[in-house]
């Protein structure tokens, strides 16, 4: 005869199954436990998967991309520990109260003589480089020129000047015309030369960066050549006027 079961009970495979869902439902202690571990270990493998990943991003750089990376932040810092440095003994020199007055305006003077300089609308000096840059006619685009501008402020160009007459600031724009490249409104005519006010070695190396500037113009897309010069001092002369405000007012 076929085996029967009481009504009220259930088969084996129903009951395994009930059993399943309730632990499922109701987890034990050690159910919770092994669900936390193996959650930590899961963690774990994620985050050293992440740190793996970060080292192959350096791992795979030339040695020379690595030096250069290594130059740039060491510059960083000893130009962020200077500038502390100088806070602090402006600072000293007013808590002193002996010609606070004095240091006062002076250190007014200082900075608003760096936002005029930030701001181009006086001259600047400095030690830097100059770069000229040679192609033929058409070949350099606005997004390389924008490329060339923003590699040398990443290197830490404080000033840059293009062409000896079109000073670049924050508000500075790049574009093309039917007779070649235009900044600030200004024709820019080959070869080009820039001027900026930095670090020279830092800039001279951010230029020279695998796939920057000099990498892009002596490429076969635009056969052209980048001669660049460090100067222990370079003077900017140019300056930026000012676009009057057409809509922001003071707050």
């Amino acid at each position: 005869m076929p085996e029967s079961y009481p009504v009220n009970d259930q088969a084996p495979e129903e009951r395994g199954l009930r059993e399943v869902l309730l632990g499922i439902l109701r987890p034990g202690r050690a159910q919770l436990a092994w669900a936390v571990a193996l959650c930590l270990v899961g963690m774990a493998v994620v985050v050293q998967v992440q740190s793996n990943t970060a080292g192959d991003r350096y791992a795979t750089m030339r040695r020379d991309d690595l030096i250069q990376l290594l130059d740039g932040l060491t510059e960083e810092a000893e130009l962020l520990a200077a500038e502390v440095a100088e806070l602090e003994r402006t600072r000293d020199a007013l808590q002193s109260g002996a010609d606070a007055q004095q240091v006062a305006e002076q250190e007014a003077k200082r900075r608003a003589d760096g936002l005029a300089i930030l701001a181009g609308t006086i001259p600047a000096t400095g030690p830097g480089v100059s770069i000229i840059i040679s192609a033929p006619a058409g070949r350099i685009s606005a997004d390389l020129m924008l490329d060339a501008i923003q590699e040398l402020r990443d290197a830490g160009a404080e000033v840059i000047e293009v062409n000896h007459s079109i000073r670049l600031v924050a508000q500075s724009w790049v574009d093309e015309s039917g007779d070649g490249l235009v900044i600030d409104d200004k024709p820019v005519t080959l070869p080009i030369t820039i001027v900026a006010i930095g670090e020279p070695h830092a800039l001279a190396e951010g230029a020279r960066f695998r796939g920057g500037l000099v990498s892009q113009v002596e490429s076969s897309t635009v056969g052209g050549s980048v001669a660049i010069e460090e100067h222990d001092q370079v003077t900017i002369t140019s300056l930026y006027t000012p676009q009057p405000l057409g809509h922001a007012r003071p707050a």
